[in-house]
């Protein structure tokens, strides 16, 4: 999900006839738009921290999250480009 608001050109092939000079509202990010790691990060972020996890303070990419039986359970997440 997009905290701003976004627009961009009709893409070629699927402008609306007498329409050509109309943009389009995202809702959503696309691949390839400079928010989208980010606002993919913030969203596995919150599932995440919702799922129990917590995020290390030492690394961000980092998660742990402790089991019933005193086991641990650690997430490193690193993907090109993402932060």
């Amino acid at each position: 999900e997009l905290e701003e608001t976004i627009y961009m050109k009709q893409l070629e092939g699927f402008q609306m006839e007498g329409k050509e000079d109309h943009v389009c509202r995202l809702i959503k990010s696309l691949y390839g738009l400079k928010q989208s790691p980010r606002q993919w990060y913030k969203r596995f972020d919150t599932f995440m921290i919702s799922s129990g996890h917590s995020r290390s303070s030492y690394d961000n990419c980092v998660y742990m999250k402790q089991l019933h039986d005193g086991s641990f359970i650690y997430l490193q997440l690193y993907v090109d480009d993402m932060l």
